[in-house]
């Protein structure tokens, strides 16, 4: 049972932690209140703070429109969480999100992205400046495209991401945009329309616009293209539950937002660690570690499940049954190249040269660094992490079809 503890929040007044109402809050005795910036952080009336590994840097402000409950966060810089709940996530610098919110286990927001109120997500990767809008259900998405403030992808309001499947699964991460183009911030943004879904797993290019109001279901690896339609058909026919319909599609797509994440840890192990100071201190950094590497484990977990599913259903396609029998044998020996690519993949000259190329640039804060560089430098970056993308999943298709 998780006891509270009133020294540390007196400590925490203390040390210059504004806490207008003492008496309303709950802070656990296993919170490190070292791990509390004293300098402009505030914790509205009725909030709880749980667990050892919460980090809250400056400027901070808690519960402003409603109550927070948080747990083992990391939270960074002038971030505003102004009501909800919030578990074992991170939240980079300037992030804001509304009231009401509810983000679970291996959210990351990196710097300056934001949503409205009555935002649901778990699993989910917002890229900076990604924007999302009040009465979205988003979890198991990576979203990255655009620039800056006033230049990102959005999600509408009133928007859905459909994560769980028929079949009860949910190997159904979606990637919109990428991550060897997207940390380069400068790619055109995404748009999902309000009142609108994806159904999982999907893919979308840059430039891709999704008109409000539709559901999409499938790929769009074309950039700068507008998807639109109105409700489906009416239909009534046979349907056979725990049957799949395309399991290769549901399998490479698994592959690639997993090949991404791996992309976007070397990025961080590589590239973000050159940015640790005051602001992105070494806790912060962990923090983010800790939830990619949780993510990659989500995936992997749930892109097995899929697997055993899939061999345990009887089509009537004795071609197809032994497809994913053979496919399920194979998943110990496709489980170990994941995690072999968690130490290495991907070229090391391309990287090192784009570790140059940073290190020879005017290092002034992270973002603005990143938009800094030239053209040439961020291609070789891109080739860099592309090149860890296509290893993955090139290395892993072709033991697969090897196998056969």
């Amino acid at each position: 049972m998780t006891v509270f503890n009133n020294s540390i929040i007196g400590e925490l007044i203390d040390k210059g932690v504004s806490i207008p109402n003492p008496e309303s809050i709950e802070v656990s005795e296993e919170v490190n209140p070292d791990r509390i910036s004293g300098h402009g952080v505030v914790i509205h009336s009725g909030c709880k703070i749980f667990g050892e590994k919460t980090l809250i840097l400056k400027n901070v402000v808690i519960g402003y429109e409603a109550p927070v409950t948080m747990e083992n966060c990391q939270v960074g810089a002038d971030v505003k969480l102004n009501g909800g709940f919030f578990k074992e996530s991170v939240f980079l610098n300037h992030v804001s999100i509304g009231s009401c919110a509810h983000v679970r286990e291996g959210t990351i927001f990196e710097e300056y992205a934001s949503a409205a109120h009555c935002v649901g997500l778990k699993q989910t990767i917002l890229f900076p400046y990604v924007t999302l809008g009040s009465l979205i259900n988003f979890c198991d998405c990576f979203v990255s495209g655009g620039m800056d403030e006033k230049n990102h992808s959005e999600v509408g309001s009133s928007y859905i991401h459909f994560n769980f499947t028929p079949q009860q699964d949910k190997a159904t991460p979606s990637l919109i945009g990428d991550v060897p183009k997207g940390v380069m911030l400068n790619q055109s943004p995404i748009f999902l329309g309000g009142q609108g879904g994806l159904v999982g797993p999907s893919r979308l290019a840059y430039g891709v616009t999704i008109a409000a109001g539709t559901i999409f279901r499938n790929d769009e690896l074309r950039e700068n293209r507008l998807i639109f339609g109105g409700a489906s058909k009416n239909g009534n026919v046979a349907f056979t539950p725990g049957a799949y319909s395309n399991i290769k599609r549901s399998f490479r797509n698994n592959l690639y937002y997993i090949a991404n994440l791996l992309a976007l840890l070397q990025w961080y192990q590589s590239v973000r660690c050159q940015f640790i100071s005051d602001d992105f201190p070494v806790q912060l950094f962990e923090g983010v570690l800790d939830k990619l590497e949780l993510a990659v484990n989500e995936r992997t977990k749930r892109l097995e499940d899929f697997i055993i599913k899939t061999s345990e259903f009887k089509s009537s396609s004795e071609t197809l049954n032994k497809q994913n029998q053979r496919l399920a044998q194979q998943w110990p020996e496709i489980k170990d190249m994941i995690n072999s690519y968690r130490e290495k993949a991907g070229d090391d000259q391309l990287k090192n040269d784009f570790i140059k190329a940073i290190q020879k640039t005017e290092k002034i804060d992270y973002l603005t660094t990143i938009k800094n560089l030239t053209p040439e430098d961020k291609n070789i970056g891109t080739q860099w992490l592309q090149g860890i993308v296509d290893q993955v999943v090139n290395g892993i298709i072709d033991q697969v079809e090897g196998g056969r």
